[in-house]
């Protein structure tokens, strides 16, 4: 298998263009529904683009989530295609989707795809301590946890996928929540409430009752509080945390930006290399944000950019 993807990456950069499509042809090869993981009976999966020409040897995660919504369609290469033109190898990766799966299953997802694109790095041609992640709004959310709560592994796993870490040497993300109990001020609770109210469905968490064998709806607002602490990165931020960098519009109504000073005043406060880019007048996406995307790209080119420059 792994010389096969190998192959596979080698001979589509070096296949023909035929004539008249060169302007039409991509620069990039890739790969589609690689399965880094399975979960009650489905497939999850990324998409691994790799640049036929001047690859640097490091990864960029681009985690496909909006609203927590996760789907194969919404892969769109425009989104990471200035990661690509600066080499890196980037993986679209999937994950399990609102309404069927909430939050917490979608950090879990994400942490098993960086194990699995680590485990594998020889096979795509990167630096296994390398690798960046991106994403916006939802996406940003879930770079952020990877970024503070990824881990090193559980060295008695069965799974040898399990045993690898799933912590990440840089993070450069859009308009990220980050406190889900402190949302735009102390204390405002966003847990599919208040200004989250229509994204009910990815806070509907539930656990699987041993005794009644069936998924049961947590109703206790305690625990429910509890989970909300967990999926909160600002409060996994430590002193080992990688280099981060937000960018996030003043009038942002949807993620208020008071979500990105909260988890950017924390890092610094431990000691982290950590920016915040205001948009003047941005709000939740739009043109604005497009025309900043270098500025992620940059972020990679600074703490990714060479052999053994990564955080660990």
């Amino acid at each position: 298998m792994k010389l096969w993807i190998g192959l596979l990456v080698f001979v589509a950069c070096l296949a023909p263009v035929p004539a008249g499509d060169a302007a039409d042809e991509p620069n990039y090869n890739r790969i589609e529904d690689v399965v880094y993981g399975r979960k009650h009976g489905t497939a999850l999966t990324l998409d691994v683009f790799t640049p036929c020409e001047k690859a640097n040897g490091a990864a960029v995660i681009f985690v496909v989530s909006g609203g927590w919504f996760s789907d194969h369609d919404r892969i769109h290469v425009p989104y990471f295609s200035e990661f690509l033109n600066r080499g890196y190898t980037v993986f679209a990766v999937v994950h399990g989707s609102q309404p069927r799966f909430t939050i917490p299953e979608a950090i879990a997802d994400l942490g098993r795809a960086v194990r699995f694109i680590r485990a594998h790095a020889s096979d795509y041609h990167v630096d296994p301590e390398r690798i960046g992640i991106t994403g916006g709004s939802a996406g940003g959310h879930l770079s952020l946890m990877q970024a503070t709560a990824g881990d090193l592994g559980k060295a008695n796993a069965d799974d040898p996928i399990e045993r690898v870490s799933s912590r990440v040497q840089a993070v450069a993300c859009l308009f990220p929540p980050t406190d889900f109990l402190n949302y735009g001020e102390p204390g405002e609770i966003a847990l599919g409430r208040g200004t989250l109210s229509d994204y009910r469905a990815p806070f509907d968490f539930n656990e699987f009752n041993p005794e009644t064998k069936r998924f049961e709806r947590i109703e206790k607002e305690e625990r429910v509080l509890e989970i909300g602490r967990d999926i909160s990165p600002v409060n996994h931020v430590s002193a080992d945390d990688p280099p981060t960098l937000i960018i996030h519009g003043d009038a942002d109504k949807l993620v208020p930006i008071q979500q990105a000073e909260l988890i950017i005043e924390k890092l610094k406060a431990n000691g982290v290399t950590a920016e915040l880019t205001t948009v003047a007048g941005g709000k939740h996406g739009g043109p604005e944000f497009t025309e900043r995307l270098p500025l992620l790209a940059d972020w990679f080119d600074k703490h990714l950019g060479k052999r053994g420059s990564g955080h660990k």
